[in-house]
């Protein structure tokens, strides 16, 4: 069963991508700010991250900064999962090893779902 740790400052979302994943056969934690999230991910040691970026007590991108700079976290897919534009997020996210950048309004859970899929088939 695959791993996923969703960070989503917005319950209501991260209970629904929750919930998506689940139904899909992923083993699924979540944390609901930048510190918990990383806590869970340091945790459960995912097989892939879903990822806000604006997000209260600790931003998306300091949370992958330090998940990548521990050995177990580089190989690690993650995928920004956010309502802020590529080309308005952090330019420090392309040196960290995004492997997906996903605006939330552009997809649908179950289209998510499929890239998270596809991304650990590959």
């Amino acid at each position: 069963m695959p791993k996923i740790t969703i960070v989503e400052d917005v319950p209501s979302l991260a209970d629904m991508y929750k919930f998506k994943f689940e139904q899909s056969g992923f083993e699924v934690v979540v944390g609901y700010n930048g510190e918990e999230g990383l806590q869970k991910i340091t945790d459960q040691r995912p097989d892939a991250i879903l990822l806000d970026i604006m997000m209260p007590v600790m931003s998306g991108d300091e949370v992958l900064a330090r998940v990548r700079a521990e050995e177990w976290g580089k190989g690690i897919k993650v995928i920004i999962l956010t309502n802020i534009g590529e080309d308005e997020a952090p330019e420090r996210l392309k040196s960290l090893g995004v492997n997906k950048y996903i605006v939330k309004a552009d997809y649908t859970p179950g289209q998510v779902v499929d890239v998270v899929k596809e991304l650990l088939r590959a």
